[in-house]
């Protein structure tokens, strides 16, 4: 073992280092590094959770990515999706793409006597994907539907359900309007309450029979008005967006869920600078700190050093034996702060302690992410970057004089 890491091992973990001075000043050293890797930990843990939860919640409901007409216009009504070069087999078999529905979308209203609401209803078929849209039911159910004649029953939001007093079983009229026609009327069933916590869809969508959607459009029975593409990995949109538009033909386009709700994304993005910021300010706090610690154990050591030198050790390993020394204070730092860190952000992913207000943030509790790399990511950057600190001020080491720092033993 090197002369410098022996040697610093041993006065770090001597236990007849008993001066109150020394003890002061590891334990702050120590206490800086632990709340810098609590701070840091709960940060990058939370952002990360909140991006995810965030774009999974907003990609889960509407698709990760949709295939749409090109005569689509800025309304919510579907224009029939051109079959001609859309090769849909090609897309459920490429191997990131979990499942692809149908679907056919109409505006309308809901009206009874205490309210009403314009919705927007899109109409789900055979292929809809019940067991993802689970994470967002509240109460009830979603409507199996066949396409085989009429599925009466909707699944509206727990918004909606408020606004118009409305609960499972309950009825409801929607009115749909047609150019040059009279509006149509269509009585339904309340079968399930969801809620996703994103005010924009919560406030207007509603899921239904896509048999009603094509009638009301009048669109022939096999018509559809898009397709929503899941992927394995909501992260792979970006990736898999120009795969996808190859094979959807040239009188249709994909769109992203990243481009349906653009200002939801430029939300997620902020998280990206608040998180570079907290952990600059806390890398800064620890870094002063540990080279404050540095210093001052050189200046207690002052005797130690002389020592040394009179013994033919080097500046250069005087000040690798510093260095050393500080780094290893620094370890039970880590460790606690590790613990204590990731103790708190668990009892957060289990019992959702820490709620918020989802008109403000989409999401109704702090999501974590536990990740077993960001602890070790973190603790190794601020070893690293303290280890590099240290070097200029270990400097001072050089300054010392081995006769002048033994006379006064």
């Amino acid at each position: 073992m090197k002369f410098p890491l022996y040697f610093s091992k041993k006065i770090a973990f001597s236990k007849d280092n008993k001066n109150n001075l020394s003890r002061i000043i590891i334990f702050i050293g120590r206490l800086s590094v632990a709340l810098g890797i609590i701070v840091s930990l709960i940060t990058v843990s939370v952002g990360f959770g909140s991006k995810e939860a965030i774009k999974l919640r907003m990609a889960d409901f509407s698709g990760h990515i949709n295939i749409k007409s090109k005569r689509s216009n800025s309304s919510y009504d579907s224009s029939v999706l051109d079959r001609t070069g859309l090769d849909l087999k090609k897309i459920r078999a490429n191997p990131d793409v979990a499942t692809a529905q149908n679907y056919v979308s109409v505006s309308g209203i809901l009206r009874n006597e205490h309210n009403f609401a314009g919705v927007v209803m899109k109409g789900i078929g055979k292929d809809f994907d019940h067991e993802r849209f689970k994470k967002f039911i509240v109460k009830g159910n979603t409507p199996k539907v066949t396409e085989d004649g009429y599925n009466n029953g909707v699944v509206i939001s727990e918004k909606i359900a408020s606004d118009l007093h409305l609960g499972v079983k309950d009825s409801i009229v929607a009115i749909f309007s047609k150019q040059n026609q009279q509006p149509l009327y269509r009585n339904f069933e309340v079968i399930g309450i969801y809620k996703t916590d994103i005010k924009m869809i919560d406030d207007q969508f509603i899921l239904g029979d896509i048999n009603h959607a094509r009638k009301i459009l009048d669109m022939e029975k096999n018509d559809v008005g898009g397709i929503d593409i899941f992927l394995k990995d909501v992260n792979d949109i970006e990736k898999e967006t120009p795969e996808i538009d190859r094979s959807v033909g040239l009188k249709n386009y994909t769109e992203k869920a990243t481009e349906k709700y653009p200002q939801i994304v430029d939300w997620i993005n902020i998280f990206d600078n608040n998180i570079a910021v907290i952990i600059v300010i806390m890398l800064s706090v620890v870094i002063i700190n540990i080279v404050m610690v540095l210093l001052i154990l050189i200046i207690e050591r002052t005797n130690s050093i002389g020592l040394l030198k009179t013994l033919g050790a080097s500046n250069g390993q005087i000040r690798t034996l510093f260095i050393y020394y500080t780094l290893l204070i620094m370890v039970p730092g880590l460790i606690f702060g590790n613990l204590i860190g990731f103790t708190l952000l668990g009892l957060q992913k289990i019992f959702s302690i820490i709620k918020l207000n989802p008109e403000n943030y989409y999401i109704s509790t702090v999501p974590v992410d536990l990740n077993p790399l960001i602890p070790v990511v973190i603790s190794a950057g601020i070893l690293l970057v303290s280890a590099f600190a240290m070097i200029f001020p270990s400097y001072l080491i050089s300054k010392i004089s081995p006769v002048k720092s033994i006379k006064y033993t």
